[in-house]
C-alpha cells in the first residue's frame, strides 16, 4: 500500500507534465503567432520561466487547493488517483481535438467527481474557494480580455505617430518580455495545483509514513500547511518538461485561428494575462491560464474591429470550457469506482 502512494505521487507529476504540454499554448501561442520566435526557440524560453516561477511565486494556490474543495477526511489514495485520471482523460482529448480547456478546471473536475462518487456532495466544503474559482470561469477571460483591450488601447495612443515597421521592430523585442511573464505566471499558477495534490494525498496516507525511517520518511506530513521543497521542484521540473514539448494542435487555434496577430497585440496580450493570472495567485486563486490568456487575445483582436475575431470558434471554446469541470468529474467518478473495486485499502 505505501508503494501504491508512491505511485500515485508519480500520476500526480504525469498529469503536471501532461499539463504543462497541454497548456505549453498558454506562453507561447501568441509569440509564435507573430512569429517572434520560431517553435522550438519558444518552447525553451517558456520552459525555463515556467521552472523560474519556483523563485518568485508562492504557495498559496497550493495550499488552496490542497484543503479548500475537498473534505479531508474523506480523502483515500482512491480519490486522488480517481481525479488524476479523470483529469488526464479529458486533457488528452481535448487535446486530441486542439481544444484550449482548462488543466486546472479538469483537475478541480476530476477530484470533486471522485470525492462525490465515494461520499456523496456532501465530501464538497461548499465555501469561499469553490465560489472564487467558479466566479473565475467568468471573471478571468473576461478581465483577460478587458486588460487585453486596454493595453491595446493605450499602446494605439503612445505610438500613435510611429510608423508600423518602428512598432514592429519595437514588439518583436518587447514580446520576448511579455511571453516570460506570461510563462512565469502560468508555471507558478498551474504547478501549484499539482503541489497541492500531492500534498493532500500525503496528508491522507501519513498513517502509512509516520513509522518510516530513511528516505521514505521524507514523504511524511502532518498537514496541508507545508510545502516540501522536494514537491515544488518536482511540479515545476514536470510542468517545465511538458511545455518543452508543447501540444502543437492547441498552439495552432490560439496563435493563429482566434485573430491574426501581430507582435504588438500578442505584448498587450500576454501582458494582459499575465497581470490577472500573477493577482490570483497572490490570492491563492487557481484560475485557468487557458480561459485567461484565450480572453486577452480575444480582447486584443476586438481593438481593430470585432470581425477580426472569429466568434464561431470562440463559442466553440467556450463551450468546452463549460464542460470541462463536469466531464472531467465524470471521468472521474467511473475512476474511482473502478478502483474501489479493485484496490482494497
Amino acid at each position: 500500500m505505501l508503494y501504491f502512494v508512491l505511485f500515485i505521487v508519480v500520476v500526480a507529476l504525469a498529469f503536471d507534465f501532461i499539463n504543462g504540454f497541454h497548456d505549453s499554448a498558454n506562453s507561447i501561442a501568441t509569440i509564435v503567432g507573430t512569429r517572434v520566435l520560431s517553435p522550438l526557440a519558444a518552447v525553451i524560453w517558456a520552459a525555463v520561466f515556467n521552472f523560474s516561477a519556483l523563485f518568485f511565486i508562492g504557495t498559496a494556490v497550493a495550499k488552496a487547493f490542497g484543503g479548500g474543495f475537498i473534505d479531508m477526511a474523506i480523502v483515500d489514495s482512491n480519490v486522488i488517483l480517481g481525479g488524476l485520471l479523470g483529469a488526464i482523460v479529458w486533457n488528452l482529448i481535448t487535446w486530441w481535438f486542439g481544444i484550449p480547456s482548462s488543466s486546472s478546471h479538469a483537475l478541480i473536475g476530476g477530484y470533486a467527481g471522485a470525492a462525490v462518487s465515494k461520499a456523496g456532495f456532501a465530501a464538497l466544503l461548499w465555501g469561499h474557494k469553490w465560489i472564487e474559482t467558479l466566479a473565475a470561469i467568468v471573471l478571468s477571460p473576461a478581465l483577460g480580455m478587458l486588460m487585453g483591450f486596454l493595453l491595446m488601447v493605450f499602446v494605439f495612443n503612445v505610438f500613435r505617430n510611429a510608423s508600423n515597421a518602428r512598432v514592429d521592430k519595437f514588439f518583436r523585442v518587447a514580446q520576448l518580455t511579455s511571453s516570460a511573464l506570461l510563462s512565469l505566471a502560468h508555471g507558478g499558477n498551474d504547478a501549484q495545483k499539482t503541489m497541492g495534490i500531492i500534498v493532500a494525498l500525503l496528508v491522507a496516507s501519513q498513517s502509512l509514513f509516520v513509522a518510516q525511517t530513511g528516505w521514505l520518511h521524507a514523504f511524511y506530513l502532518q498537514d496541508l500547511k507545508t510545502i516540501p521543497l522536494w514537491v515544488e521542484l518536482a511540479a515545476y521540473t514536470c510542468i517545465s518538461m511538458g511545455t518543452l514539448f508543447g501540444g502543437w494542435r492547441i498552439v495552432h487555434t490560439m496563435g493563429t485561428r482566434i485573430t491574426k496577430l501581430r507582435p504588438v497585440g500578442g505584448f498587450c496580450a500576454e501582458t494582459g494575462g499575465a497581470l490577472v493570472i500573477l493577482l490570483a495567485s497572490r490570492f491563492g486563486i487557481p484560475v485557468s491560464t487557458t480561459h485567461t490568456i484565450t480572453g486577452a487575445i480575444v480582447g486584443v483582436g476586438a481593438t481593430t474591429r470585432l470581425s477580426a475575431v472569429r466568434w464561431g470558434l470562440a463559442r466553440r471554446i467556450v463551450w468546452a470550457w463549460v464542460i470541462t469541470i463536469p466531464a472531467a468529474a465524470i471521468m472521474a467518478a467511473i475512476s474511482y469506482k473502478l478502483l474501489a473495486a479493485l484496490v482494497s485499502l
